[in-house]
């Protein structure tokens, strides 16, 4: 496996820009850099920041936006996605990770996800056809609440059936729809383009006050460095690995603590655990 670090990950460091970002992921050890930019950059200063990446020895490995295709007009949302696979190819990623829905006010159900199903599906197909014709290739991620369980991805992309268009595989979110990560990525594995490790600290039945959120179910969760938390990272990507996955990881850091310092520590658990 190879490892990259996220620019959502620098927290207030982000305000330093892109090329600070880039620089200190080369600086840390990193191999690669996930961009998950607004848009607010001109058409230059992407293209820009691919070349930087790479003059700095890494590699440009994806790029991370939003999409909610059910609270948004879905023909907009597509159009708009179009834009997005564009500023990706000027970027130079070969992926673009986008969500699917957070889902409607009050209708987070498996039947409810049965019924959006089907629109969710042509939407994610027609974004990853034109997303092929730039060489781009695209995933959703178990992230919102609504896609965010397991058998709900693995759904997603079957519905699909593209073979451009895959999962994105978060260790930690799967936590927030109060499943055992491990578990979850096993499940996920097959359909893996690839990899976020992030971490959370776990408390059952605890109201989410004083920088805790809630998961589905009533839980607790609060951000940690990879391999401090109860995500089970070691073993969720145990998991991955032994399904064959041996894409890039990036380092996803939510926790309080400084934000270099959680990135460090992240990458240097899964060096520990994970490098070749």
């Amino acid at each position: 496996m190879k490892f990259a670090v996220s620019t959502y990950s620098f927290g207030e460091y982000a305000s330093r820009g892109v090329p600070y970002m880039i620089d200190e992921a080369a600086r840390l050890g990193f191999d690669g850099i996930e961009f998950c930019l607004d848009g607010g950059f001109t058409d230059g200063e992407l293209s820009s920041f691919g070349r930087r990446a790479r003059d700095a020895g890494l590699a440009a490995v994806c790029s991370a936006v939003g999409a909610d295709f059910l609270r948004a007009d879905p023909k907009e949302e597509i159009k708009r996605l179009a834009g997005e696979v564009r500023r990706a190819s000027l970027l130079g990623v070969p992926l673009m990770r986008h969500d699917a829905s957070r889902g409607l006010p009050g209708k987070l159900s498996d039947g409810d996800f049965s019924d959006a199903l089907p629109a969710l599906a042509d939407c994610c197909l027609e974004v990853s056809r034109f997303a092929a014709g730039l060489g781009v290739r695209t995933c959703v991620e178990n992230h919102g609440y609504f896609c965010q369980d397991a058998d709900r991805i693995v759904a997603l992309v079957r519905a699909t059936d593209d073979g451009n268009f895959g999962a994105l595989c978060d260790v930690g979110n799967f936590m927030c729809a109060d499943e055992y990560p491990p578990d979850s990525a096993a499940k996920v594995a097959p359909y893996v383009f690839h990899v976020h490790a992030k971490d959370f600290y776990l408390k059952k039945g605890a109201p989410a006050e004083g920088g805790w959120f809630p998961t589905r179910g009533g839980d607790s969760l609060l951000g940690a460095a990879i391999g401090d938390g109860d995500a089970g990272a070691k073993k969720s990507l145990d998991a991955l690995r032994a399904a064959g996955y041996d894409g890039f990881v990036t380092v996803e850091y939510e926790g309080a603590d400084d934000n270099l310092l959680g990135i460090a520590r992240g990458l240097g658990f899964l060096k520990n655990h994970f490098a070749k």
